[in-house]
């Protein structure tokens, strides 16, 4: 036996943390867990699970114009702001309760407290002095401010989650995740929704295609777009807010929220007494498995700032307890992992851009555009499903698979299993496609749009 209190302690209850000290007390440890703030983490609470709820409910107020087109006698209402979120707290307040009974029914000690580092091998949890041979960080990541006159007179991304009432008007500033699915859930509510971002196109990083197809659907769907643009200032005008841009104009809205991206949450950790060391970005340093410069002590998800989606903090999570208490050593592997944005139609994607493809030789880019069957009803705008594929010359493979679309990260699951192993074009053109579905389009796309790369000159 130890002569440690716990075999195991993890400094955060959100998705990550849950799962390595569950699977952990189910190898046989004993294991620890402490969360400060709300069982479940970000995801559960302020991100993914209750954001898809509200992508949810903006659909349906569509889904009822939709339907006149194929015969129902629909009306659409006033939207009911305050009844939906309290149906979405129950939601989420149960999905808490299930986390936190999770980690007991395995064994884990769950602790409602704060935690720091007293020295690298114990811990003040909530006032309790407490030891452990193996430490897991796994604090997630916190919203960032922007540095600008009047920050202070906006909210951060969780406040959209709790507003008493929906805003008549809404200024996001950002161009990432958070902005672009909180811009068509707002719009989609009813809301006049202004998007400012720095960037010619949102989402820096995602394929170009795909960038642009996002704007031009937001744009259809009514959000008004300053790109090109930061935010200089922003002052109260009554009740309501006056945000200044670096191009003069003002944009008069009731609610300003930043969406300016999030930073590794590890204030008040204490992390100078356990020597463990942070990156230059004020992330901890971390290996391909989860191992901090303190031989005991790892991080997880967020807190490491590698690919902040919950997924991998599972992933993580779940190999780091297989490794030390399962006999199972193994790394979570961060290689093609599939991932979405539930804009409005939500865009998924797996592998690499076509910018980034271009880089390792020639690449022969295959696009697909069309609007769906039931949109040749309904007639609506700004509807048009794209799909690309971007596969490697030489080999075939299929390097990158990407689609805008309505159902999209549904489709994207499969397809991220056939690029994880290795499928080539030949591959996905001999499978029988699904019809009528959107998804057969992946594999019966045969004529090549355009080659990127080095042979691009010479086509």
């Amino acid at each position: 036996m130890s002569s440690y209190d716990f075999d195991l302690f993890v400094i955060g209850g959100g998705s990550g943390g849950t799962r390595c000290a569950r699977i952990s007390a189910t190898h046989g440890a004993r294991v620890g867990v402490a969360e400060e703030r709300f069982w479940g983490g970000t995801c559960v609470n302020v991100g993914c699970v209750p954001k898809k709820l509200m992508v949810q409910a903006a659909e349906y107020g569509a889904w009822v114009e939709d339907a006149r087109a194929f015969g129902w006698d629909a009306t659409k209402a006033g939207f009911d702001w305050k009844g939906f979120v309290a149906a979405k707290d129950t939601e989420i307040d149960r999905l808490k309760a299930i986390y936190a009974s999770m980690l007991q029914r395995a064994g884990a000690k769950t602790f409602e407290a704060h935690v720091r580092f007293l020295d690298p091998h114990t811990l003040d949890v909530g006032g309790k002095r407490m030891t452990a041979e193996h430490i897991v960080i796994a604090t997630g990541s916190t919203p960032r401010r922007a540095a600008i006159p009047g920050a202070e007179l906006a909210g951060i991304t969780d406040d959209l989650f709790y507003l008493p009432e929906r805003p008549a008007r809404l200024a996001i500033i950002g161009g990432g995740y958070s902005a672009v699915e909180f811009a068509g859930i707002f719009a989609g509510l009813g809301t006049e929704v202004h998007l400012i971002y720095r960037q010619p196109l949102p989402l820096r990083g995602f394929d170009g295609d795909m960038r642009q197809a996002v704007a031009e659907a937001l744009e259809a769907q009514g959000v008004i777009i300053h790109h090109g643009v930061l935010p200089t200032q922003i002052t109260a005008e009554g009740e309501g807010r006056l945000v200044h841009l670096s191009d003069v104009t003002e944009i008069a809205v009731d609610y300003v929220v930043m969406t300016t991206g999030r930073v590794p949450n590890v204030d008040g950790l204490g992390l100078q007494a356990s020597g463990v060391k942070l990156n230059a970005s004020g992330a901890i340093a971390v290996d391909d498995g989860s191992h901090t410069n303190v031989p005991h002590i790892y991080a997880i998800g967020d807190v490491t700032d590698r690919l902040n989606l919950t997924p991998v903090a599972i992933a993580e999570g779940h190999a780091l307890a297989d490794t030390l208490f399962g006999h199972n050593p193994r790394e979570a592997s961060l290689h093609n992992v599939p991932t979405a944005v539930f804009s409005s139609p939500p865009m998924a994607t797996v592998g690499l851009t076509e910018e980034e493809a271009a880089l390792l030789g020639p690449m022969d880019i295959y696009v697909s555009r069309f609007s769906l069957l039931r949109h040749t009803l309904t007639g609506r705008q700004g509807r048009k499903t794209i799909m690309k594929l971007v596969v490697d010359q030489r080999s075939q493979k299929v390097l990158g698979a990407h689609m805008l679309g309505e159902d999209a990260a549904e489709i994207m699951q499969g397809i991220g299993i056939a690029v994880q192993m290795g499928a080539t074009k030949q591959d996905f053109d001999r499978t029988i496609g699904i019809h009528p579905t959107s998804a057969e389009e992946f594999v019966t796309m045969r004529t090549r749009t355009r080659v990127a790369g080095i042979a691009e000159a010479a086509e």
